[in-house]
């Protein structure tokens, strides 16, 4: 499915696998956009111009409930950090989950969608696998199962070490970049454009790995965000997929579809059916 240019300077670790394999992703993203379009292809075989199906599955995503660094208000966005348990769900954030595990089933139930379809990925930070956790045990899941997976490339969106721990209040001057040039990154830390590279990479991925299967992901704010500015553009535009994860093609991608994500923003424990 997607469904979604650091500066110069040294990247950190968390970050080397990503940049590593960065180039192996528009392989697979080529091929499951020609593989979409056939399909569209043969569903409007009836004359009429096609369009084409390109999403196999049934899509949610949820940001992580409350944390403790929600309630300290600090920045927590490095893969080191974020897995750390001091770094998990305040007592509140647990309640938002679990109802927003209650909130899945109802829509579940309504849809006639069985539970043994559900497959939740979800970011390895603290907070969004006891999010995940939390929805996996309303719903009856084994969370140890294979239906449940840790997938990193939902992680936080890595702002840069001038920023860790910080107050949040510094998210402002990111965005206020990111309105401005989607491609230009904080120092060390990554940008809009790298988020979605990302993000369109794997979630591509789970569309031709799966079928017919209702998928939660679970992930963080400005990550939510730009996956639902790539899930939108790749509606309008379905190479919008293979352009935004080949940051080679910059120049295809027009930043307008990518410095707005803030539009998409969703409060904590917030529950979203996007396809």
């Amino acid at each position: 499915m997607l469904l979604i240019l650091l500066m110069g300077v040294p990247r950190i670790k968390p970050l080397d696998f990503w940049s590593r394999g960065q180039h192996q992703l528009a392989s697979p993203i080529s091929r499951f956009v020609r593989e979409r379009v056939r399909f569209g292809q043969m569903e409007g075989s009836s004359g009429h111009s096609p369009s084409p199906a390109i999403f196999r599955n049934r899509y949610w995503i949820l940001r992580h409930g409350r944390s403790v660094p929600n309630e300290r208000g600090i920045i927590v966005s490095s893969l080191e950090n974020g897995t750390k348990p001091e770094f998990g769900l305040a007592p509140q954030g647990v309640e938002q989950a679990r109802c927003a595990g209650e909130s899945l089933r109802k829509e579940l139930e309504e849809m006639g969608a069985p539970v043994d379809s559900v497959k939740i990925h979800y970011s390895p930070f603290s907070r969004t696998t006891e999010t995940a956790r939390a929805v996996a045990g309303v719903l009856g899941v084994p969370f140890d199962g294979p239906s449940c997976k840790a997938t990193v490339e939902l992680r936080e969106r890595y702002f840069g070490q001038s920023y860790e721990l910080l107050s949040h209040e510094k998210y402002a001057e990111v965005w206020a970049v990111d309105e401005a040039d989607p491609f230009m990154a904080p120092e060390g830390g990554e940008s809009v454009a790298d988020v979605a590279s990302r993000l369109a990479g794997v979630l591509s991925s789970i569309d031709m790995e799966l079928q017919g299967s209702a998928v939660l992901i679970v992930s963080h704010g400005d990550p939510l965000q730009i996956f639902q500015a790539v899930l939108g553009a790749a509606k309008e535009n379905l190479s919008f997929l293979d352009e935004v994860t080949d940051l080679q093609k910059k120049s295809l991608v027009a930043p307008s579809m990518l410095s707005q994500h803030r539009r998409f923003a969703l409060n904590t424990g917030e529950l979203r059916r996007v396809v």
